[in-house]
């Protein structure tokens, strides 16, 4: 079943290059595109789409208060000429932010992102509330919750962890080993500064892999075992 999307921007050659580049790709169905996010909004009172690809800076409505007032949001994924807003988004909770130009691999990095996402919201069903999940302290007063199955890598920086999920990164006070020694089976060591879930590995090369588009080392004393286990799971 295909994704259905929208695309809103004021500029007709942006949501060209958008069209072209989904025809490059099996998995996303353009439902609609529209210049203007209150024509898009008025489209969204009947119909439902899995992800939009929207434009910040447009007539009438803003892309920023466009979010702002979905009643139901499905995952959006910026297209912005400018930089400065991507803060501001990441506090409404967007999938991604891409700057243009957007090049073609950019493009597909965020796209397999959306599809991971929407596919891990699909095969959950009504049993959401059973997803295994942590909850770590990402300031002095708030617990943020966090799904295993969205776990990428956690990342050591000194006395500090970057959780890299599907949707957003964190970043925590605890070490490598004690937050490691938390998670399950299908989480793995790779490096003194890398813990991977191992169901999110694309790429095995040589010494290293790749995950979400990213490269990662596997260290010399790591090597055996993670390989050992990428290929039983």
């Amino acid at each position: 079943m295909k994704i259905r999307s929208l695309i809103i921007d004021d500029e007709p050659l942006a949501i060209k290059v958008i069209e072209n580049y989904l025809k490059e790709l099996d998995n996303i169905q353009v439902v609609e595109t529209f210049n203007n996010a209150l024509d898009a909004l008025n489209f969204l009172k009947d119909e439902k789409v899995d992800l939009i690809f929207l434009d910040i800076n447009m007539p009438l409505l803003d892309g920023l208060s466009f979010i702002q007032v979905l009643e139901e949001k499905p995952a959006i994924i910026i297209t912005s000429a400018h930089k400065e807003f991507a803060v501001e988004t990441y506090e409404l909770d967007v999938l991604d932010y891409l700057v243009k130009p957007i090049s073609f691999p950019r493009f597909v990095k965020s796209i397999n992102r959306a599809i991971r996402t929407l596919d891990g919201k699909k095969s959950i069903g009504f049993e959401l509330h059973d997803r295994p999940h942590i909850f770590v302290k990402v300031d002095k007063k708030k617990l943020q919750k966090i799904f295993l199955d969205e776990i990428l890598v956690v990342e050591s920086l000194k006395d500090y962890l970057k959780i890299n999920t599907l949707t957003n990164n964190y970043i925590i006070h605890q070490t490598l080993s004690s937050f490691t020694s938390q998670l399950p089976d299908n989480f793995i060591r790779i490096h003194r500064s890398y813990t991977i879930s191992l169901d999110k590995v694309d790429v095995v090369e040589g010494n290293s892999l790749e995950i979400d588009g990213i490269r990662y080392t596997i260290g010399r004393t790591y090597i055996e075992e993670v390989k050992s286990k990428i290929l039983k799971s």
